[in-house]
């Protein structure tokens, strides 16, 4: 049976493949999505962590509630869609998890590192040695291999959003779970078949769906770490279906408004991914005109990184500063700064030794391909049933 969501409409003329090759598989879109989100969550957390989390609350429960609640699963729609045209690109499922090792992991070791031994130790209210002796302080670096902690003794203990050092790393455990089970659904080949990953992620979303209403839980403040699984799955899922989606205006008008009527209704967000993450491949797709401050740049995971922990900071520095407008305004210059040091000593370089990436690859298929053979040796080699009288083959 073929996929063809082009039926849904018949005057479609392109689709999103056809878009993608059209724009040489760069489309500026993505690059200004990605700018834009990361700095929409700066935003969102001057306001937690200027009158904390209660104050949160109040505009999660408003009529504002779409806004803040749709960042992070077009984040995740976004990198499905990016995410899975690397893997298209990597030979072996090992390269395209070096690629994220190398993309995800030195960034965050360097700012794990400069939290917990520079920022703890000029923030903390404890002694240095009390400091750098205590359990939480180990823990801190837990945050290496996805285990999250927010915590540093003494440190920021009188802020609004008291005690928390960096709230934005709780999306990645999840990030590091997109990864691997697109690993695993590329190792099964389902992202091959259209048919089988429609219906994987269906599967996903009546899962999803069904364990929240039976178990009866309500979205109090955050979309559900879940949610954003399934809409990285959903991004995946546009991109292998590309060839049958239309590109298509109308769609998008159906699918962003389908996804701010969802996001109005707290069990909503359950059913959000799918409209959402086509509604952020189409603003992807576009093909505006690049300054020059993108060109060959993407400080977005140093925003996302440094963001938070500079925001507190700002706020430590006295009450005057516990208004959004003013924590904004003076974080934004250092997280910029930050975010640009990140990009340019790390992350870039960091990507860089691709190549070795496609050594290991070429390494890992040799290794693969001489144990097959092997293997194959083994088995066919004939049975041998005359024995000399001491038990030694004649052969």
């Amino acid at each position: 049976m073929k996929l063809d969501l082009r039926a849904i409409l018949p005057n479609a003329s392109i689709t999103i493949e056809e878009r993608l090759r059209a724009t040489k598989g760069r489309p500026t879109g993505f690059d200004y999505l990605r700018a834009f989100l990361a700095y929409a969550v700066v935003c969102w957390h001057t306001i937690i962590i200027s009158y904390g989390l209660s104050f949160q609350n109040q505009i999660w429960s408003s009529s504002f509630r779409p806004l803040p609640a749709a960042i992070l699963p077009m984040f995740f729609a976004l990198s499905g869609f990016l995410v899975a045209g690397s893997l298209e690109r990597s030979k072996t499922v090992l390269g395209f998890l070096l690629l994220r090792v190398l993309r995800i992991f030195p960034a965050l070791i360097a700012e794990v590192t400069l939290s917990a031994l520079v920022l703890g130790t000029i923030m903390t209210s404890e002694s240095l040695s009390t400091y750098l002796s205590s359990p939480m302080f180990h823990r801190y670096f837990l945050n290496l291999i996805g285990d999250i902690q927010y915590l540093l003794p003494g440190v920021f203990d009188s802020n609004p959003n008291a005690h928390v050092v960096n709230g934005q790393l709780w999306t990645v455990p999840f990030e590091l779970e997109c990864y691997i089970v697109l690993a695993l659904l590329w190792a099964m080949r389902i992202v091959r078949f259209e048919i089988v990953i429609v219906a994987a992620v269906s599967l996903a979303q009546i899962a999803f769906a069904g364990r929240a209403f039976l178990g009866g839980e309500v979205i109090e403040s955050i979309v559900p770490g879940r949610v954003l699984v399934l809409t990285f799955l959903c991004g995946v899922a546009f991109f292998y279906l590309g060839r049958k989606t239309p590109w298509s205006p109308t769609l998008f008008f159906v699918a962003a408004t389908a996804s701010i009527v969802l996001l109005f209704i707290p069990r909503g967000s359950y059913f959000v991914a799918g409209p959402i993450a086509y509604a952020t491949i189409y603003i992807g797709l576009l093909n505006p005109k690049k300054p020059w401050v993108l060109e060959g740049r993407d400080y977005s995971y140093g925003i996302f990184l440094y963001g938070f922990p500079i925001q507190q900071t700002i706020a430590a520095l006295g009450p005057w500063t516990h208004h959004w407008y003013v924590n904004l305004l003076l974080s934004s210059p250092l997280i910029l700064m930050f975010s640009a040091a990140s990009w340019h000593f790390l992350e870039k370089p960091a990507l860089q030794l691709r190549s070795y990436v496609g050594k290991a690859e070429s390494y890992w298929m040799r290794g693969k391909i001489e144990l097959a053979a092997r293997w194959r040796r083994a088995v066919s080699r004939p049975e041998v049933k005359t024995l000399r009288p001491g038990g030694r083959n004649l052969v």
